[in-house]
């Protein structure tokens, strides 16, 4: 057996007229985020970072954006694609750990419902799951609330 770890990133603009989804699930508030796909920044950035795991790029490399195949695509079926390439290299989750940079909406009360979404589509427990919320303080376009990031660590088991 051997050990991977990856990590990703991703962000995207509030703007008005989307709904917001996060971790695969939809999040009462009044902007959503812009993207090609649902721009699910939570799963976009576990996509990029169990791609980084097994070596295989990003997630734009693999659903390129300007694909019509992809506009308005669901992150979940993207991540469970991603999921499909982790199991053919023999590898499994063992956990992983998210942070997402948002001003607002406040995350807590939907972080069980992200955790056991993220959880069914890696396959592990949801205690294997890590979702944390911060604020960029302020700062920069993420602090004045133009937007949300995610940064995301998986570690994976290979055999």
């Amino acid at each position: 057996m051997s050990f991977r770890i990856g990590q990703g990133y991703d962000v995207h603009p509030l703007v008005e007229g989307r709904r917001l989804i996060l971790g695969g699930e939809e999040i009462p508030f009044d902007l959503g985020l812009d993207g090609f796909s649902d721009a699910d920044v939570v799963l976009h950035a576990l996509g990029d970072a169990l791609l980084g795991a097994i070596g295989q790029g990003d997630i734009g490399s693999h659903f390129p954006p300007g694909d019509g195949k992809w506009q308005d695509a669901d992150s979940v079926e993207l991540l469970r694609l991603i999921m499909d390439k982790v199991e053919k290299q023999r590898c499994r989750v063992v956990n992983c750990d998210v942070t997402v940079i948002a001003e607002a909406p406040k995350l807590a009360p939907f972080s069980r419902q992200i955790r056991q979404r993220i959880g069914r589509i890696l396959e592990i427990s949801e205690s294997a799951v890590s979702l944390k919320a911060t604020t960029h303080e302020g700062l920069g376009s993420l602090g004045r609330g133009e937007g949300i990031a995610a940064l995301a660590v998986v570690l994976l088991e290979c055999k």
